[in-house]
C-alpha cells in the first residue's frame, strides 16, 4: 500500500482515538481537549510515531490542518454580530491591549533579571516576551463548546481571541526585527509583517461579504450551510495560494480569515437563522476542533519535560501573572462585569500552538548569528509548551466554572449583566 495512504489512515485512526479519549476524560470531569492533546502527543512523531515529522510537513497534511482552522474560526465569527459587539466592544479592545502588552512586559522583565544573573544575552528577554503574549484560541473554544459556556467571560473571550492574535503578531515581529538589526541578522521585511496581519482579515472579510449577499437568497438552512461552506472553501484556497506564491511559507492566518468570513455572513442572517445554522454546523465544528487540537499535540516532545528547569518555570509563571493581572486591570478600567475581571485571565492561559509557531521563527532567525541562544529558546519553550498546556486547559475550564458560565444557555439576565 502507498506510504501516503498508510499515513492518512493512521492519522484518521488517531483522530478516532482522540475522540474516544476525550469522551473518557470527560467522565472524570476534565475537558475533552486533554484527551485530544495527549493523543496527539502520544501517537505523534516523538513517541509511537504513527504520523512522522515528514508527514506533518507534507502539503496535503498542512492544507487539511489549515482548512480545519478556518472552519473552526466560525465559532468566533458567529459571535461577532454588530448588535452584540456594541455592548462591550470598547471593553474588549482595552482589555486585550492590557493583557497582551502586560504579558509582554512581565515576561520580558522577569527574563531580563534571570538572564542578567545567569550571564545570558539580555535581548533574549524581549523574544521570550514576544512569544509569550499570544494566546492559542482553539483550547478555550473547545471548552466553550463542550460545556455550552455562556456569559460575560465567554462573550469577552471569543472576539478577544482574534484581537490577541493581531497584537501578538505586531509585537513579536517588531521584536525580532529589532533583535536581528542589533545582532546583524536578516530582518523580516515590513510589508510581510503587515501582510501577515491584514491579508487574512481582508480576504476573509471580502469573501464573507460576498457570501453574505448570497445568503440573502438562501431558502433553507441547508442552502445556508452550503453557501457558508463554499465561502470558507474559497477563503482556504485563497490562503493556500498566498502561502505558496506570496509568503512562500505557511504564514496566512486561516483561523482569523475564517473568523472574518463567518462574521460578515453572520450579520446577514437573522438571529433565528444564525442559531439554526450553528446547530446544523455543530458536527463540522466538532471534527475541526479535534483536528486542530490533535495537531497541536503532535509536535510536542515529552522528552523536553526532563530538561525543564528554572527558565521554564520563570516562563510559565511570569506569563500566567501577565495574562491574569493584565486582564484584571483592563477589565477594572473598563468597568467590565465582576466575573470578567476576576476570571477572564484563567481562560487566556492556553498557548502552545502560537508559541511553537513563534518559537520556530525565532530559532530560524537566531540560528544565523547566535545558534546557542536559538537552542536555549527552543528548549525552554518546548518544555513549557507541554507543562503549561496541560495546566492551562484545566485552569481555563475552572475559570469558566468559577464565573458560573458552564452548561448555560443565553438568558435575558446574561444580556443585562453585560450592560452593567
Amino acid at each position: 500500500m502507498n506510504e501516503t495512504v498508510i499515513q492518512i489512515l493512521s492519522w484518521l485512526g488517531i483522530l478516532f482515538i482522540a475522540y474516544v479519549s476525550g469522551k473518557l476524560i470527560s467522565k472524570i470531569k476534565l475537558p475533552a481537549i486533554l484527551g485530544w492533546l495527549i493523543t496527539g502527543m502520544v501517537f505523534g512523531p516523538h513517541l509511537v510515531n504513527l504520523v512522522s515529522v515528514q508527514t506533518l510537513n507534507q502539503t496535503y497534511y498542512l492544507v487539511i490542518e489549515k482548512a480545519a482552522e478556518c472552519f473552526a474560526g466560525v465559532m468566533i465569527g458567529s459571535e461577532m454580530v454588530i448588535s452584540k459587539l456594541k455592548k462591550y466592544g470598547r471593553s474588549i479592545l482595552i482589555t486585550t491591549l492590557f493583557q497582551s502588552l502586560g504579558t509582554f512586559l512581565v515576561v520580558s522583565l522577569a527574563f531580563a533579571l534571570v538572564l542578567f544573573l545567569t550571564g545570558k544575552p539580555l535581548c533574549l528577554a524581549f523574544i521570550f516576551g514576544g512569544i509569550a503574549l499570544a494566546t492559542a484560541p482553539a483550547p478555550a473554544l473547545s471548552i466553550v463548546k463542550q460545556y455550552h459556556s455562556h456569559g460575560p467571560v465567554t462573550d469577552t473571550l471569543l472576539p478577544m481571541a482574534a484581537l490577541d492574535d493581531i497584537v501578538g503578531i505586531v509585537v513579536f515581529f517588531s521584536v525580532m526585527s529589532l533583535v536581528s538589526s542589533f545582532k546583524g541578522g536578516a530582518t523580516t521585511p515590513w510589508y510581510l509583517t503587515l501582510a501577515t496581519i491584514f491579508l487574512p482579515i481582508l480576504t476573509g472579510s471580502l469573501l464573507g461579504f460576498l457570501g453574505g449577499l448570497l445568503l440573502k437568497k438562501a431558502k433553507s438552512k441547508w442552502s445556508v450551510m452550503l453557501e457558508v461552506i463554499f465561502s470558507l472553501a474559497l477563503t482556504i484556497v485563497s490562503g493556500v495560494l498566498m502561502d505558496v506564491f506570496f509568503f512562500k511559507a505557511w504564514s496566512f492566518n486561516y483561523l482569523m480569515a475564517g473568523m472574518c468570513a463567518s462574521a460578515f455572513m453572520a450579520n446577514f442572517l437573522s438571529e433565528e437563522e444564525l442559531n439554526s445554522f450553528l446547530t446544523s454546523y455543530d458536527p463540522v465544528l466538532s471534527i475541526c476542533l479535534i483536528v486542530v487540537i490533535v495537531n497541536l499535540g503532535m509536535p510536542l516532545d515529552y522528552h523536553t519535560i526532563a530538561g525543564a528547569g528554572l527558565f521554564t518555570f520563570v516562563y510559565i509563571l511570569s506569563r500566567a501573572l501577565g495574562k491574569y493581572f493584565g486582564a484584571f486591570l483592563g477589565s477594572q478600567l473598563t468597568k467590565a462585569p465582576r466575573t470578567v475581571r476576576n476570571f477572564l485571565g484563567f481562560t487566556l492561559l492556553p498557548h502552545s500552538g502560537v508559541s511553537l509557531v513563534f518559537t520556530g521563527i525565532a530559532v530560524s532567525t537566531l540560528n544565523a548569528f547566535d545558534p546557542s541562544s536559538a537552542l536555549f529558546i527552543q528548549g525552554t519553550i518546548a518544555s513549557a509548551a507541554i507543562i503549561n498546556e496541560i495546566i492551562a486547559v484545566i485552569m481555563a475550564k475552572e475559570g469558566f466554572k468559577w464565573a458560573g458560565e458552564l452548561d448555560k444557555k443565553e438568558t435575558k439576565a446574561d444580556n443585562l449583566s453585560l450592560e452593567k
